[in-house]
């Protein structure tokens, strides 16, 4: 690949070579998911070649087409050149957040006021993959309590909804940081309080999410068919928001769990065409906005289960690539934490020990933990350095530290 070609056309040969494919076997493999006639196979090799060296980047035709045969979503391969903004709150609104909680202590509730903590509970969603839990469910629960007191104050009717509908959203936080520090009792009373507070605003996006909360309580305590039963209730809540498809990765994962890897694979391929015929979201940072790059970090999570090392490792090499920044920093810690588990899987899988207790420290010492989740995730790793490398003292170090992290859940 030429020096300098651009990004699309990187992920295009890494996603090919990570599933096995020639060039000549992607084409063939374009076919299946063309419903139209496609031009002759040395046409069509010529023309990935083409996309692979970076010449031209594919048109609408073809661009579905691509993604669909490399298991990846259209526009994680093509996302749009420009992104809308969310703004700032002192500029959209002219208020900055002390001026937001006086009007709320003034009963002073306008439609600045609304667009005011509109734009703080989405900043606290943003903020959930980078900043400390312990501070951000503090926040969280501030904001929880000035938005009940708010029902207190004459209200319009519309503007009740508004604010109990944010005060959904911030539950749905409060509730996915006490169990990322290991507080499963009152992340669950939290989730089961948003659950109710979606009821009474018929949203579909919290109602779907707090089943999701469910799903994944329930994957990271290996309850497998509670899993799926989750997930199920949970898509036919959501309607069409994008948690429908977060929601089937987690039976995806379930079922990768449950060795049944023919359905992981169909509710793999359910969850890609879903997410692939939805609009790019407003705002990739919100933790309750499915991106088009976590379709990768879903499917890491069920062919490295499922013992598809080299499809695992290439899709943790995209998914720390599109979680790093230009100047190298890590925008969602979490998730290249689980990506570097997944390394370490296949070099242990491989016989490198060193490498795979390289990438599982690194993966214990990210700067934003899940408990549970990493716990859970790190758990794949232990079990490969205990069965084939219990003797070793790099092996034994790594599965103490692990203990002593799913100790402190």
């Amino acid at each position: 690949m030429a020096e300098g070609s651009p990004d699309w056309a990187r992920r295009i040969r890494a996603l090919r070579e990570a599933r096995g494919l020639s060039q000549a076997g992607a084409t063939e493999e374009m076919r299946k998911h063309s419903d139209k006639q496609l031009p002759d196979s040395d046409h069509l090799i010529r023309r990935w070649k083409a996309w692979e060296r970076g010449e031209n980047q594919p048109g609408p035709q073809y661009a579905p087409l691509i993604a669909a045969t490399l298991g990846t979503v259209t526009s994680s391969l093509f996302p749009p050149t420009t992104r809308p903004d969310s703004g700032d709150l002192l500029a959209i609104t002219g208020m900055d957040t002390l001026e937001i909680v006086s009007r709320l202590h003034a009963s002073d509730v306008n439609e600045a006021t609304l667009d005011g903590l509109r734009i703080t509970v989405d900043k606290l969603c943003s903020e959930y993959a980078s900043q400390s839990p312990v501070g951000l469910v503090s926040e969280g629960r501030q904001w929880l309590r000035r938005m009940v007191e708010m029902q207190e104050q004459r209200l319009s009717f519309r503007q009740r909804r508004d604010t109990l509908e944010l005060a959904g959203w911030l539950a749905l936080l409060v509730g996915c940081l006490e169990n990322d520090l290991g507080d499963r009792r009152s992340a669950e009373a939290t989730r089961r309080a948003a659950l109710s507070l979606g009821k009474e605003v018929g949203s579909p996006g919290i109602l779907g999410w707090a089943h999701e909360m469910r799903a994944w309580f329930a994957l990271t305590s290996n309850d497998f068919r509670g899993v799926i039963a989750a997930s199920e209730a949970g898509v036919v809540a959501a309607g069409n928001h994008s948690v429908a498809v977060q929601l089937i990765a987690q039976e995806a994962k379930a079922y990768a769990r449950m060795g049944r890897q023919d359905d992981m694979v169909r509710a793999l391929e359910r969850g890609r065409v879903l997410l692939d015929s939805m609009p790019y979201p407003e705002n990739t940072d919100n933790h309750f906005v499915v991106d088009p790059l976590k379709f990768d970090f879903y499917a890491m999570d069920c062919y490295r289960h499922v013992g598809d090392d080299r499809l695992a490792r290439g899709l943790a090499e995209e998914v720390i690539r599109g979680g790093t920044d230009y100047n190298g920093r890590e925008r969602s810690p979490m998730r290249i934490a689980e990506a570097r588990i997944t390394l370490g899987v296949a070099a242990a899988r491989e016989g490198d020990l060193e490498e795979a207790v390289e990438h599982g420290n690194r993966a214990l010492s990210a700067s934003r933990k899940s408990l549970p989740s990493l716990a859970m995730v790190s758990q794949d790793l232990a079990d490969v350095l205990s069965s084939r490398y219990g003797n070793e003292s790099e092996a034994r170090d790594y599965l103490e530290r692990l203990r002593g992290i799913q100790g402190s859940r």
